[in-house]
């Protein structure tokens, strides 16, 4: 074997290696997964029923692909993406807009729409995700941030086991309590991501208390994991962003705001101004790609949930923390692992990146990101530039390095990256040694 390696270059020689020592496990992995992939195949298919129904009842046609120019205004397919992105997500009411620039963006648009002096904002999850807290108040200063004018914030923290604290939640809303945030996802947590069974029920306990309180949910990496979204079963507004799953992989910008007619209005105050709202805004000719997106949503979404099941599942059998579990129902596209140490969480997210269709060739290195607190690495050869709807990684360069990864627009390509992660942990190890 030493001679017909001879000529090789060393990563190849690796790669090789590895494909010979894991190349049974990684395919009884593959094998041990396929009642779980047809699993989410049925959901994909309920899904995509909706997101068919909905194009057919607002009758879609190609004089919607079609943009307007300056102001924005009356444009058909625009207004019509509303109606359909509303219908799929069971609300009232929404604004799909190029003009968010992130998820986070279309989070601060929606607290800021409704929250006023006085007003207190409760996070009935823990922590949010890094780059909310600037959002609120957190952390930097003068940014207009929500402390800036006087919102008040407060968090039910977690519980030992990392779970809604369900006992002090039914006590938690107050007078000033204007507005409870319910984040979906982990974010950069090792807390289980919420099921919507688990939103509905904050949602309940909440009403209890205040029915004039609002739920708001974070639905970031959430969209069509389940067959369900938060606004259909009593969620008052939620938010997310279309270079993630409702864009399925080629909507090339974009954020969205979905429930209750008057929330999804106050929201979009924010985006353009009061007196404008959704009436504004022109989509540069996206209507085509924003319509196809939410199509392919459900079938991208799947991939991603099958990818992770795929890399939980050889991870957890090389004996480290995964989260979630390999064979647990997904509850959003973010399948986090905790590494143990730098070195390995480079080592992942430069083999993913060598996996990548684009930029292959780049070296992840660790930066200050805008918005995140530490230090992230990111790793991702994607299409659309930052898109976690398609194959990538990232993680804070804290302890306990855990590195999250999301997306996948097809599971074999999770299949080939792990060989190339495989290697590189082999290399790192022979380095180690020598």
């Amino acid at each position: 074997m030493e001679d017909s390696l001879r000529g090789i270059p060393k990563q190849n020689q690796n790669l090789n290696n590895v494909l010979m020592k894991y190349s049974s496990f990684l395919k009884q992995a593959e094998e041990n997964l396929v009642p779980i992939f047809s699993e989410i195949d049925a959901k994909v298919k309920q899904n995509l029923y909706k997101v068919i129904e909905a194009f057919r009842h607002h009758r879609v046609g190609v004089q919607h692909f079609a943009g307007v120019s300056g102001y924005g205004h009356d444009d058909l397919g625009r207004d019509t993406l509303d109606g359909v992105f509303a219908q799929v997500m069971g609300a009232e009411s929404s604004a799909v807009r190029v003009q968010f620039v992130s998820g986070t963006h279309a989070i601060a648009c929606a607290l800021y729409g409704i929250l006023r002096p006085g007003d207190e904002l409760l996070s009935a999850v823990g922590s949010p995700y890094d780059t909310l807290e600037e959002v609120i108040g957190l952390r930097g200063s003068c940014q207009g941030s929500l402390a800036d004018f006087n919102i008040s914030y407060r968090q039910l923290p977690l519980t030992a086991a990392n779970t809604v604290d369900w006992q002090g939640l039914e006590t938690a809303v107050r007078p000033e309590t204007r507005l409870v945030l319910i984040q979906r996802s982990c974010g950069y947590s090792w807390r289980p991501s919420l099921a919507i069974a688990d939103i509905a029920r904050i949602i309940e306990i909440v009403k209890a208390q205040n029915p004039h309180t609002l739920c708001f949910v974070d639905n970031c990496y959430g969209e069509f994991i389940e067959t369900v979204e938060p606004t259909a079963i009593g969620a008052d507004l939620m938010a997310g962003s279309l270079i993630k799953n409702p864009g399925g992989t080629i909507v090339t910008a974009g954020g969205y705001l979905a429930g209750k007619e008057e929330w999804v209005e106050a929201g979009a105050y924010r985006l353009t101004a009061p007196g404008i709202g959704r009436e504004g805004g022109a989509t540069f000719d996206q209507n085509r790609l924003l319509f196809q997106g939410l199509f392919l949503a459900p079938q991208m979404v799947g991939e991603a949930m099958k990818c992770n099941h795929l890399l939980a599942y050889v991870f957890a059998q090389l004996g480290y923390p995964v989260n979630p579990a390999p064979l647990a129902p997904r509850r959003d596209v973010i399948q986090a692992i905790q590494l143990g140490s730098p070195e390995k969480l480079l080592a992942f997210c430069r083999a993913l990146q060598g996996a990548s269709p684009i930029s292959s060739y780049l070296q992840p290195v660790p930066a200050a990101m805008p918005g995140y607190a530490s230090e992230v690495v990111m790793a991702g050869g994607t299409f659309i530039d930052g898109s976690t709807s398609e194959l990538s990684a990232d993680g804070p360069l804290r302890e306990p390095y855990t590195v999250f990864c999301q997306g996948g627009t097809h599971w074999t390509h999770m299949a080939i990256a792990l060989e190339e992660i495989l290697a590189a942990f082999e290399a790192l190890e022979d380095g180690e040694k020598a």
